[in-house]
This record gives structure tokens, sequence and C-alpha cells, in this order.
């Protein structure tokens, strides 16, 4: 069976994006095995401990090679992703065998994208991610939702209209579509 991760740029317990990606869940999970990416251990990248790999660097590496497909879905701060999502990306960015870049596991990764923040629905992140996740030289799924929060901003729970789970669904088909592909 083919495995999704699902990403969260936000570590909050109650994040709007990581509700969007339990929304993802309920419909992709039907056929792919979906796993949720725990990466708060992740130490802040520098070369000064990437060799040899630590513990916690090894094991969200493990789940990004073993994964067919990755699905972020970020806030946006300062019209960017968030500083933990840019430091896991870095790390996934990094050759596991020295000098050598073709290692980094997340190149080659279809990835799937959305955001939920303020009126911008995540515009600004979902650009910045984008450019970076070609740059790793990753397949992205052409459908992306974004979610303006506006007055939800005041509450601890996300509700996608219908007009938001209709674009999630569309861009979750998508997903499965470039999955069947491999």
């Amino acid at each position: 069976m083919k495995r999704i991760v699902f990403i969260s740029g936000s570590l909050r317990k109650k994040s709007y994006n990581r509700a969007i990606l339990e929304e993802a869940e309920k419909i992709l999970g039907k056929k792919f095995e979906c796993h949720f990416l725990s990466y708060s251990n992740l130490p802040l990248l520098s070369q000064d401990i990437e060799f040899p790999e630590n513990e916690y660097v090894s094991e969200v590496r493990k789940e990004i090679r073993n994964a067919d497909a990755i699905f972020i879905a970020s806030p946006e701060y300062n019209h960017s992703y968030s500083g933990v999502l840019k430091n896991l990306l870095d790390w996934l960015s990094r050759p596991t065998v020295r000098n050598d870049y073709s290692t980094a596991v997340i190149r080659g990764k279809i990835v799937a994208i959305a955001s939920a923040a303020g009126s911008s629905g995540g515009s600004y992140s979902i650009d910045k991610l984008k450019e970076l996740l070609t740059l790793l030289s990753c397949r992205i799924c052409p459908v992306v939702t974004q979610v303006a929060l506006g007055s939800r901003f005041s509450s601890d729970e996300l509700v996608l209209d219908d007009e938001e789970k209709a674009i999630l669904e569309k861009e979750c088909n998508e997903l499965s579509l470039m999955l069947e592909e491999i």
C-alpha cells in the first residue's frame, strides 16, 4: 500500500493546518497508508552535527524515505512558511552521504501543499514552498487548498466551508492520480 506522510508547518496542537491534514486523511486514508510526521525534537540544522546522523534526524528521514508522497499544510508567517518547517525541509534536503546530494530523502517526492492563514489564505507561503520544493526536485500537486481564516482566527477549531471541502477533495483526488502513476 502506498504511503503518504502528513507534515503540519505548525507544531501547535490545535493547528488549523493540522486540521486541514486531518480532513485530507479522511479522504486519502481510504486508499493509502497515512502517517503524521512528528518532528518537534529535530535540532536546528548545523553542519557541525550533520555526520554522524542525529537520532531524530535519522527517524524523520526514514519516514520521508519510506513515503510515496508528502502532504504539507503550513501557516503563513511574515509572508512565508514557518521556521520549524524550513528547518525540517533543510534537513530533508541535505545529503545522507557526505557531498552526495542525490541521497537527499526529499528528492523526487510527490508533494501536495495546503495552507490555512489570514486573509491571504497562505498564498505567499504556498508560493515560497512551491519554489523551494521545485528546487529540491519534488513533483508538486497542481491543486492547492487555501483557507483564508478571517473570523475563524478566534476559534480553536477549523470548520471548512463547502467550497474549501470541494477544493481539498479535488487536491486529494489529484494526489491519488499522481500516486497511481508511480
